[in-house]
């Protein structure tokens, strides 16, 4: 993904800042959020039915676009753009809302990690990187009339100094079923259960500074 211009920000339903964290609401319908697989087939009717908050892992390679890229943006803002594949396309076109925490994670690097908390500031919209023809995401098959690709705009929240590896979160016997462990998984948006997001920001704990 890369840069766009940030959006204007929309007030969060299920989330707020305070002391540079992001504070869950409710969760949506489920206790703990499905598989991906399971979301993937819900008709798309029924997935924006899930109310207020829920949580996400976004993947970003760090030398195409970093955490501390997303901290220097005007309003520490960007679309996350980018994304080809379908099950992760219908994630931001029909589930992700305003107000879900997103770990930003950095994949493809020594080690792996999640380096920053961030929050949805705007739902699922058309991704403008796909009509730019001087893009390297477009693609000329998409049609502005009729969209296939679609981005969501996060906002940083914090940075975790030092990050979570991929390794330490391997180690954490309660993080056992996340998707990102789980062999075979390469999804670039997962979904991240309530209990999940609370281990992992508890574990961040002290270790996070607030953004500036």
């Amino acid at each position: 993904m890369r840069r766009n211009h940030p959006p204007k920000l929309h007030p969060s339903p299920g989330g707020e800042i305070s002391n540079g964290s992001l504070t869950p609401g409710k969760s949506r319908s489920w206790t703990d959020s499905p598989s991906a697989a399971v979301l993937a087939d819900q008709p798309r009717h029924q997935l924006r039915t899930a109310i207020l908050m829920a949580y996400w892992l976004f993947k970003s390679e760090p030398e195409e676009y970093s955490f501390d890229d997303l901290l220097a943006e005007p309003r520490q803002t960007t679309g996350w753009d980018g994304v080809r594949n379908y099950q992760a396309r219908n994630y931001l076109r029909d589930v992700v809302q305003v107000g879900d925490g997103v770990l930003f994670y950095h994949s493809n690097a020594n080690p792996p990690c999640i380096a920053g908390i961030a929050r949805v500031v705007r739902p699922g919209h058309p991704d403008p990187t796909a009509f730019d023809p001087h893009s390297k995401h477009y693609d000329p098959k998409s049609d502005p009339e009729r969209p296939t690709w679609y981005q969501v705009s996060i906002q940083a929240v914090r940075k975790l100094n030092p990050p979570l590896t991929l390794p330490q979160l391997r180690e954490i016997p309660e993080l056992a079923g996340m998707e990102l462990l789980r062999k075979g998984s390469r999804l670039s948006v997962q979904p991240v259960t309530p209990s999940e997001w609370k281990i992992i920001t508890n574990i961040a704990g002290s270790k996070t500074r607030k953004t500036r």
